[in-house]
């Protein structure tokens, strides 16, 4: 997200207006929703975190115990047992 001067993108009738509820202010206009997009879109996190939870749980099926998975993925037991149940749910179906 970039800041934009209002001056260079907004007529001044309208920069008067918002004046009068937020003199000097930074505000946040947000996106209309048509135009979100979704959390990891515009990187490769999403799918990152994807492979990485299916490798977990590959090597959890290999035997692989949630404390040694915990410690070598740098995440909480609490985390571990999260990911696989909720790839248990995906293959499962």
């Amino acid at each position: 997200m970039g800041y934009k001067k209002a001056e260079e993108i907004l007529p001044g009738e309208l920069i008067d207006r918002i004046q009068q509820y937020v003199d000097g202010e930074t505000i946040y206009i947000p996106r209309k929703s048509a135009h979100r997009r979704a959390w990891g879109e515009r990187t490769q996190t999403r799918q990152e975190l994807s492979r990485r939870n299916r490798q977990i749980y590959e090597e959890y099926l290999r035997g692989e115990g949630v404390l040694e998975l915990a410690s070598k993925y740098y995440l909480s037991e609490k985390s571990i047992q999260r990911i696989i149940r909720i790839m248990r749910g995906v293959y499962s179906k």
